[in-house]
């Protein structure tokens, strides 16, 4: 570790490290504090609603006790006196009779009590009471349809425990309803069977609707946190309360497995919930608490503030005094570190050194002049590289490209013209033009029309020597002709193409040549059905392909004379291009040879080639002398 951070790290384990932990240690221990109270505030909060709903269930609950001992309502239910669902058929009376004044009398006595209770508390929307025989008295409520009300379900719920108060929830599809036509989810409805007390079976039930806002009236108020809520599901998990915008719609009953009461902590939309609940023996209801886990009390951000304010001026203060302190000691070892790591990259710039006069000025200046040292080395080297890659290039260039006299052949050419000997004229000319474009003034790069230009003279010149033997195609896209390629590719390979495969067949030869990119480069392949290649020979060609400069170099290899185009094309490629160029090389015995040509996409020439000059035309000037 650099001597600066040393320096650092020393102070900052005794001033800093101490403080940052004591400063978490504080937090923590807060956040614990303030959420165990804020979890008891919360749980006491939701117990005190939880009991308000007990109470308001307790006293419905007292009330169809209070209506039961009524001795009117025990004779409705013994099925005494009919009551308005009565389908006018009477139990002491025939269909056409009317009530006694006794009977009507009992019925404007129940109604008065019923009217009494709904009167007394404003919360309730309806009573109704249902004897065996489905006959029903309500001041407020009645049914859509004659179906019995013995089928509804909730009085199938009560009858099943008899005597025993039970919390219906919200009515789905109730056949009762009242005068108000309040919704479904505008109301909780309540149910008691009444039961015969010698024999215990049941004779009706009472049902009561509670106005949702009683039950809502103790939640609404209760806030948890900036947006936590409470609200109220029943058994099942459906919601009895809940606010307008809840943080969620459905809590699902899987989530509640702590028993009566407990907490957990639940991902929705992307955001943590913590849900606190308790649920109520009386009612089977549970009164749950929804607030987003992040929001935090106002008092431990209070001292998150104060723990994190002192933190940081001390972090503030000690990060400035070691960094001054490691500073002026380790500066200078520093600056000389970094000049090394610039040297590194390949920059050899020389240092700005001040006049010190110490071990590490007389250091930096020693520095500097290994560093003009190592630049003079360098350049030296590169122009050695330089002068050896130039004088290879050339003498390899030397070896494929012939110096005949282009002018000469040219006169030759119109002198046979004008003899009349016309095979000797397409022979001359083609030559002409195959010297012409192979020295293209001295240029390294020529278009790759040129290439085929010069490939098509050097083929019509085989074709004159061995006639119908020998056919050719070229098939190079017009597109990619205007490419710039090295001069002098094409030609050593068809040769080779016919000296040694399409020669060594019996029957005439066919070579294709043809141009595509692939992957980004040029490929070039020249593909015959000649003899083909052993697999020891292919094997050896392709040793030597991967070391052209050493196979050159080598007269000890027994391939090496008879493919001396293939290596040079290869060396003169990897030398211009790199390793990553070259020639792909296939064979098959009997067959034929496939060889391509992997050459970069130049649509320009190098910046260090020169323009190729426009080449005389020498049969004019000819045809002008």
């Amino acid at each position: 570790m650099p001597l600066r951070y040393q320096l650092m790290l020393l102070f900052l384990l005794f001033a800093i490290v101490p403080s940052v932990g004591m400063g978490l240690l504080v937090n923590w221990t807060v956040e614990r504090v303030v959420e165990r109270q804020v979890e008891g505030h919360t749980m006491q909060l939701i117990g005190k609603v939880n009991e308000a709903l007990n109470s308001k269930m307790e006293n419905l609950q007292n009330m169809t006790y209070l209506i039961a001992f009524e001795p009117d309502v025990s004779a409705f239910m013994d099925k005494k006196i009919t009551g308005d669902g009565e389908r006018r058929e009477r139990v002491e009376a025939s269909a056409g009779q009317v009530y006694t004044s006794s009977e009507q009398n009992r019925l404007y006595g129940i109604k008065q009590t019923l009217q009494g209770f709904t009167t007394l508390y404003p919360e309730i929307a309806g009573i109704v009471l249902v004897n065996g025989n489905g006959d029903y008295i309500s001041n407020e409520m009645y049914p859509r349809t004659q179906q019995p009300l013995t089928q509804e379900d909730w009085y199938r719920k009560a009858a099943t425990q008899p005597g025993i108060f039970t919390v219906i929830g919200q009515p789905q599809e109730r056949n009762m309803t009242t005068h108000v036509r309040y919704k479904d989810d505008e109301i909780v409805s309540v149910a008691r069977s009444i039961t015969d007390e010698t024999t215990g079976h049941v004779k009706g039930a009472v049902l009561i609707d509670l106005k949702l806002r009683s039950v809502s009236q103790a939640a609404r108020n209760v806030t948890l946190g900036k947006s936590g809520y409470v609200m109220v599901t029943d058994a099942g998990g459906q919601s009895v309360y809940k606010p307008e915008q809840p943080l969620i719609e459905h809590i699902p009953v899987s989530w509640f497995t702590s028993g009566e009461s407990g907490m957990f902590t639940k991902k929705v939309a992307g955001e943590d919930l913590l849900i606190m609940y308790q649920s109520s023996t009386f009612t089977g209801w549970r009164t749950v608490g929804v607030f987003p886990a992040k929001e935090s009390i106002s008092e431990v951000r209070q001292i998150q503030f104060y723990v994190v304010s002192f933190v940081f001026v001390v972090c503030l203060f000690g990060l400035s005094t070691s960094l001054w302190f490691s500073r002026s000691i380790a500066q200078p070892i520093f600056r000389l570190m970094s000049y090394m790591r610039r040297a590194e990259t390949g920059n050899l710039r020389p240092g700005r050194w001040s006049d010190r006069s110490d071990e590490i000025g007389m250091l930096g200046n020693s520095f500097n002049r290994m560093l003009g040292q190592i630049r003079q080395l360098i350049s030296l080297n590169e122009l050695r590289e330089r002068q050896k890659r130039d004088a290879e290039m050339r003498s390899l260039q030397e070896h494929i490209k012939p110096h005949f006299l282009y002018n000469t052949l040219d006169t030759i050419h119109w002198m046979a013209r004008k003899e009349g000997a016309h095979g000797v004229s397409d022979m001359v000319g083609a030559l002409s033009r195959l010297f012409r474009i192979g020295l293209s003034k001295g240029q390294d790069y020529i278009p790759l029309r040129s290439e085929l230009e010069h490939i098509s003279s050097y083929l019509q010149i085989q074709q004159t020597r061995y006639r119908d033997r020998l056919q050719y195609t070229l098939n190079v896209p017009e597109e990619l002709q205007n490419l710039y390629v090295l001069k002098l590719l094409l030609q050593p390979l068809v040769e080779n193409a016919i000296y040694h495969g399409i020669k060594g067949r019996r029957g005439p030869g066919h070579i294709v040549i043809e141009g595509n990119v692939n992957q980004g480069r040029l490929h070039l392949t020249i593909q015959d059905n000649g003899a083909g290649m052993s697999r020891e020979r292919l094997a050896e060609m392709l040793r030597l392909l991967d070391m052209p400069m050493e196979s050159l170099e080598s007269t000890s290899p027994k391939w090496t004379g008879k493919s001396y185009g293939m290596l040079n094309v290869q060396a003169r490629l990897r030398l211009s291009f790199g390793s990553e160029y070259g020639i792909l090389l296939d064979s098959k015995l009997g067959e034929g040879t496939c060889v391509t040509i992997v050459h970069p996409l130049m649509r320009e020439l190098p910046a260090t080639a020169l323009p190729p000059a426009e080449p005389r035309d020498h049969r004019d000037q000819e045809k002008k002398e």
